[in-house]
């Protein structure tokens, strides 16, 4: 078989991205998410909890769960990424990890409307978002081989909005033809796909076989393109032996001050973007009401708008360089948070609405549309400004040591949001904390150098 074109190395590697995609769009974000809000406040209540009770056992429930997979997370992806580097082996972890991610997704089946299956549902989706989340991080690290310094950022951008399109068009066919609504009917009032019985919530359940499909048929192009450069001296590799390097180069990146910074800020800035793409869909849910075809309608906006602003922010990578995309980024998020905490149904910073008032619905359309675009933004210009801090001989373990900075404190959001959600009983104040760990982002990228340490 003919090597692969660096062309085709680069779509391939792209089409991880798009891949994975429907996992954060649809599971983590605009349709599991909330319906899993909407059983468990329901079951919760069913147990004789009143229903403002139920939304916090349903959110605290959530946001436990992400807080295990976040710190499970945390403790194997220095290890994962640091051993797959060593050996220079990395399609067999891709493998395995797939498979776990795609046998979980198609498992999201068995939450029934009653909640039956509640628990086993979470762990799947959970442990599956480990498998998926791993594998993304060892993908990262295939990127400095794709470019030099000054194409890694729209390498990075052109990906990442590649994958937001998968997300729209994975949204756009649950939308159409599957997730119901009230009536039982789809977004453009069909009954849902297959014969799928909307009265057992099939159609919206049917989100965990196709994330599940979707999944294995688009990493083909990627096992296909991407190629392995294995070490020699592999059968050397021991648990010792990784333990050991990792612990140098935490030293080597603790006398550092550029990278040091930097790894620290997204540390915490990507720990609170992930905690908004992961309550989107729930806040929508147990703040403003919505229903599976209006959060579904609000991620098509998202994950349009993530698409297009994604790919500008590539461009302005290319030319501004990737550090001014980040800070622009990071205020934008933190007034979407502001919003988030000072909006309900009734108010919007202690200023009382007319009843049926519409207006909260139109500011976290507009929300969502920045959370996607500068979300997407924002990790694109993370990979890009990584690549600029990496020593090119040793990059897999640089972006090693990228994955335990954005997974080291994965738990930490969830935990604070659980934390404020059970002592205010809000589910508006309990982001607060989101905008306290991007204010801290943003103050340790002062001392990061845009060129990293090459000056």
């Amino acid at each position: 078989m003919a090597e692969p074109t660096l062309k085709q190395r680069v779509w391939g590697w792209a089409f991880f991205d798009w891949a994975q995609q429907p996992y954060a769009t649809l599971g983590l974000t605009f349709i599991f998410s909330p319906y899993f809000a909407a059983v468990a406040t329901q079951y919760f209540m069913s147990l004789g909890a009143d229903a403002a009770s139920a939304k916090v056992e349903a959110q605290g429930l959530w946001s436990t769960a992400q807080t295990f997979a976040g710190l499970f997370i945390a403790f194997t992806a220095p290890f994962l990424g640091a051993f797959a580097d060593m050996t220079g082996r990395k399609r067999p972890w891709f493998w395995a990890l797939a498979t776990i991610a795609v046998v979980c997704a198609a498992s999201l089946w068995g939450l029934q409307p009653d909640g039956t299956g509640l628990i086993f549902a979470l762990a799947a989706f959970w442990i599956g978002f480990v498998a998926s989340e791993s594998a993304f991080n060892l993908n990262n690290a295939i990127l400095p081989d794709l470019g030099d310094t000054e194409d890694v950022g729209r390498i990075s951008g052109n990906a990442a909005a590649f994958g937001y399109w998968g997300g729209v068009l994975s949204l756009f066919i649950m939308l159409l033809f599957f997730a119901e609504n009230d009536t039982g009917k789809t977004l453009i009032g069909l009954s849902p796909a297959f014969g799928l019985d909307p009265e057992a919530r099939e159609g919206t359940r049917f989100v965990g076989p196709f994330i599940a499909i979707w999944f294995a048929i688009f990493l083909i192009p990627f096992f296909k393109w991407t190629v392995d450069k294995p070490d020699t001296s592999a059968s050397k590799v021991t648990f010792g032996r990784v333990v050991a390097d990792l612990r140098a180069n935490i030293r080597t990146v603790g006398q550092q001050r550029s990278t040091r910074n930097f790894l620290l800020a997204s540390l915490f800035y990507r720990d609170a973007l992930s905690a908004l793409y992961a309550y989107g869909g729930v806040y929508a849910t147990l703040v403003l009401g919505w229903s599976i075809i209006q959060i579904g309608v609000f991620g098509i906006i998202a994950a349009i708008a993530a698409a297009l602003l994604t790919w500008a922010g590539g461009i302005a990578d290319q030319r501004l360089g990737p550090k001014p995309v980040i800070i622009g980024a990071i205020v934008l998020l933190i007034i979407v948070c502001s919003f988030i905490v000072g909006m309900s149904r009734e108010s919007l910073f202690g200023i009382p609405l007319s009843e049926g008032s519409t207006l909260p619905d139109v500011i976290f359309f507009i929300c969502g549309a920045v959370i996607g675009g500068m979300g997407g933004a924002l990790y694109s210009a993370s990979r890009s400004l990584m690549v600029r801090h990496a020593d090119p001989a040793r990059s897999g373990e640089a972006f090693g040591l990228f994955a335990l900075a954005g997974r080291a404190t994965a738990w930490l959001a969830p935990a604070l949001i659980a934390l404020f959600t059970y002592l205010t009983q809000s589910n508006q104040l309990a982001f607060l904390p989101v905008i306290g760990l991007f204010i801290i982002g943003l103050i340790l990228l002062r001392w990061v150098n845009p060129l990293g340490e090459q000056v």
